[in-house]
């Protein structure tokens, strides 16, 4: 059996971020909010080939916006992008954004994940659900597994639904040479996600009888079918963070170099059918400029720890004849 690891440190161990989560009662999705009060500069990468997004032109290194005061993940698909101004709505009240003269707009960039498929479709995040995650934030470990952006999340869906497993959210961080790194993912995958230390299959693809994985790279290179499944109904999307005095083109690079940890984590990962979207912060608080290489090795491996703690720590979800069992309740493969 695979259990939950111990706390692997969190997004919030960088200073001067605040995470919150909402999450539905009435069926399994939600939204997380990351809070930057202060501002934050930020960057982004997209490497999924279905990505659902918002204002992440304004993150490019040559555009004139050059920090964020939240970023939101949310749940819905496209519906969930909604739940933006919420956040929007929430830090407007606090005198928080960017100083136009008339008025003070946040900017808060958001990424989605589809989760219309396990329950209720007419029920996703919405702009009183995002007022409600940034209500809940705080600088504390954020919850972890089937909550907030992760509350619908789903892995493993080469063969099918039906023999897929619980996603999650998860987060972790790392320290080094005077520098914190966190990350906080959303792990709704096609693929498989793997312990990138050992190579051990954690969850994903079951086996037609659904009691061990069946590992997809394996079952692919071996020629077997994929189902035919929906563009965009998978995706990973995440928040990476350090304390270091970033520019925007630096940014950028450490949410490239953060893409190298959905790789290690996820198999495979950027897809066609998957929006991997990956956001990074930089606080300054530290008041150091950073050491980029160093930077970005933190940077892969927060986030792949971040992709393992969000299966590690979700639970399995039943939902009529939908059964997706979690990590914990099957045995590791090779």
């Amino acid at each position: 059996m695979t259990s939950a690891s111990p706390p692997a440190g969190a997004i919030t161990d960088v200073a001067g971020l605040e995470v919150g989560h909402w999450t539905a009662t009435q069926r399994p999705t939600g939204c997380t909010v990351v809070l930057a009060r202060a501002g934050a500069v930020g960057g982004v990468d997209v490497r999924g080939a279905a990505p659902g997004t918002r204002e992440t032109d304004l993150l490019a290194p040559a555009n004139l916006v050059d920090r964020v005061h939240a970023v939101l993940l949310s749940g819905g698909s496209a519906w969930g992008l909604d739940a933006a101004g919420g956040v929007m709505l929430w830090l407007d009240r606090q005198g928080i954004g960017l100083d136009v003269g008339v008025a003070r707009v946040p900017i808060v960039p958001a990424a989605v994940l589809f989760d219309l498929h396990v329950g209720d479709a007419s029920i996703r995040p919405d702009a009183a659900a995002g007022e409600a995650a940034c209500e809940a934030a705080s600088a504390q470990p954020p919850a972890e597994g089937c909550v907030g952006a992760g509350t619908g999340a789903v892995v493993g869906k080469v063969f099918g639904l039906d023999l897929a497993m619980k996603g999650g959210i998860g987060t972790a961080s790392v320290r080094a040479g005077g520098f914190t790194v966190g990350a906080l993912v959303a792990c709704n995958a096609v693929g498989d996600v793997l312990d990138p230390e050992t190579g051990t299959l954690l969850a994903g693809a079951r086996t037609p009888d659904g009691r061990a994985l069946r590992d997809t790279r394996t079952a692919l290179l071996a020629g077997e079918a994929p189902r035919r499944l929906l563009a965009g109904t998978n995706t990973t999307i995440g928040v990476v963070a350090t304390d270091a005095v970033l520019t925007k083109a630096q940014a950028q690079r450490l949410a490239m170099a953060g893409h190298d940890g959905f790789a290690r984590a996820i198999r495979p990962a950027h897809t066609m059918l998957d929006g991997d979207t990956l956001f990074a912060l930089g606080t300054g608080t530290s008041g150091r400029p950073p050491d980029m290489l160093l930077l970005a090795t933190l940077a892969a491996e927060a986030v792949a720890r971040a992709t393992v703690r969000a299966v590690l720590t979700a639970r399995s979800l039943t939902l009529g004849s939908l059964h997706l069992p979690a990590a914990c309740d099957l045995p590791a493969a090779r």
